[in-house]
């Protein structure tokens, strides 16, 4: 076996049935040189915040979980001088977004099972390569076609590597020192909501679009470097044998001609056969992956995880949670240029005070989470986000930022700081380590299609359609789609009060009954 490198040292526990995933052991220093250890051996991590070790594990998840979030955000700053070099019509350009987006929510589930079954840092360094050759094949593209396809390839990449960001820190850090430790990374991810359109601007306005993608090459290198000398391996041991091929097809086909549907519906309306049919054929695969899966010797998803209270609850407040967060940021930024008159810079920068807060204080809430349990974040951190959605649904013309914008922009970031780091570690802590990767990818998955059928549908139901650019209209739709926001945002802090343990100890041991009634059937 092959060492992890950089003097990782990991604490040997006698084998029992917990929640525990096997990691790549190194034998303390004072062993002779050239021993190897037991592979087969169980281990529980010992890396604890605050070290060189995590600070590295950081920097490599946080790196690889930023370039892909930057990806689905910056290309829209370039999109003008995209159309313009490269000829492109509306729909090229739409779906030289759509498309990233496409394989990323289709491939994402499969993407976390491969992470558990061959090595989660060797599938995060396989996605991690492949972004950077696909966003080569970007900067290089000559045509709208061939930027499209280089695009849907990009998307296979970040679906590769953005559940095994945050599973191999579950799988990597100690359990007391985890909730800190994903807070860490929920706020300095926050830096790419920042430096997305920021960077995008900065980068077309210098040099041209192309650099949009290719600065994601040496973004890329940092992250392999580090990875390889730092990230320790972790992987499921009992992980089938074989893949889950027919789950796997039917999982992917369901989420992504939901995808493609959902993207579809605002522009051709919900009749037109190509919204239609993407969404049958999602559905009817979904409906079957769930019975493959149910039937399946050795599922994909195993369905037992959904026996969790706290698991399933996680998910449905997920759903919730972030389909609003995605229409609120939706509709403000629309809305404040549109209405009120901002340009595109002021508006992009109105929610800056959100990512601030993230940055600043969701380690803290993380470890506050951990010591006071995650029901009481996740109860009153969507509470305060439906209050500060509904300020916001006041934004008319000529609003002033400082009194009409600033106070529920404020309120909405105070109540993601309490809800992000406690929400991300209950999915994590509520499913077995060994299957931190399937556990991210379903976390992920549901966050990205809660936030498709968000923008979909919300300006359907807020009467405003897909003419965002009429202000007479946006007016009162916005006032509607920020309370239905509200109104998502308040369920989900019921749900979180209902269903969510009061205890982190509890969701652990939720997490092993449900194993272990597993493992004896």
């Amino acid at each position: 076996m092959v060492y992890p490198p950089s003097g990782w040292c990991f604490e040997l526990i006698t084998p029992r049935r917990d929640c525990t995933a096997r990691v790549l052991t190194r034998v303390p220093h004072d062993r002779s040189p050239g021993h190897v250890t037991d592979d087969a051996a169980p281990a529980r991590p010992v890396v604890r915040y605050g070290t060189p070790a995590a600070r590295w594990i950081l920097l490599a998840t946080v790196l690889g979980s930023g370039i892909a979030f930057i990806d689905s955000t910056v290309v829209n700053i370039a999109l003008p001088h995209i159309g313009r070099d490269l000829g492109a019509s509306t729909a090229g350009l739409q779906w030289v977004v759509n498309g990233y987006v496409l394989t990323l929510a289709g491939l994402i589930l499969l993407a976390g099972s491969l992470g558990d079954r061959f090595g989660r840092r060797r599938v995060f360094l396989i996605g991690v390569v492949w972004f950077a050759v696909a966003s080569l094949a970007c900067g290089l593209a000559p045509t709208t076609g061939v930027l499209v396809a280089a695009r849907l390839l990009q998307g296979v990449g970040a679906a590769l590597l953005t559940p095994g960001s945050l599973a191999i820190i579950q799988a990597s850090f100690h359990p007391d020192d985890r909730p800190r430790a994903i807070g860490a990374w929920a706020g300095l991810g926050g830096i790419a909501g920042v430096a997305g359109p920021l960077l995008g601007g900065w980068i077309v306005e210098v040099a041209n679009w192309r650099w949009v993608f290719l600065i994601n090459l040496p973004l890329a290198a940092v992250i392999v470097v580090v990875a390889l000398r730092h990230v320790p391996e972790s992987a499921d041991d009992d992980a089938a044998p074989h893949l889950d091929v027919l789950g796997s097809v039917l999982g992917a086909v369901g989420l992504a001609g939901m995808t493609f549907g959902l993207t579809a519906w605002p522009e051709r309306g919900p009749g037109d056969p190509l919204v239609v049919v993407p969404l049958a054929v999602g559905l009817l695969a979904m409906g079957a992956f769930v019975l493959v899966e149910a039937r399946s010797q050795h599922p994909m998803l195993p369905l037992g995880l959904f026996r969790a209270p706290a698991f399933s609850a996680t998910q449905v407040e997920t759903f919730l949670v972030y389909a609003a967060l995605a229409g609120f940021s939706f509709f403000v930024t629309v809305t404040l240029q549109v209405v009120s008159g901002y340009s595109p810079l002021a508006a992009g920068m109105a929610a800056l005070p959100v990512t601030l807060l993230l940055i600043a204080f969701s380690s803290r809430a993380g470890a506050l989470g951990a010591r006071i349990g995650p029901r009481i974040p996740m109860g009153v951190g969507p509470l305060l986000c439906a209050v500060g959605a509904a300020l916001l649904s006041g934004i008319g013309p000529e609003a002033p930022y400082l009194t009409a914008v600033f106070p529920g922009v404020v309120i909405v970031g105070v109540g993601l700081v309490l809800l992000v780091a406690p929400l991300t570690s209950t999915a994590l802590a509520s499913a077995p380590d060994r299957l931190a990767g399937i556990a991210s990818g379903v976390n992920n998955a549901v966050a990205r299609a809660a936030a498709l059928l968000a923008i979909a549908v919300l300006p359907l139901v807020a009467g405003v359609g897909t003419d965002l650019t009429d202000a007479a209209a946006l007016a009162p739709a916005h006032r509607v789609a920020m309370l239905v926001c509200a109104g998502m945002m308040a369920a989900g802090g019921v749900v979180g009060l209902a269903f969510i343990p009061s205890s982190v100890d509890e969701v652990r041991a939720q997490c092993v009954r449900v194993d272990e009634f597993r493992r004896s059937r």
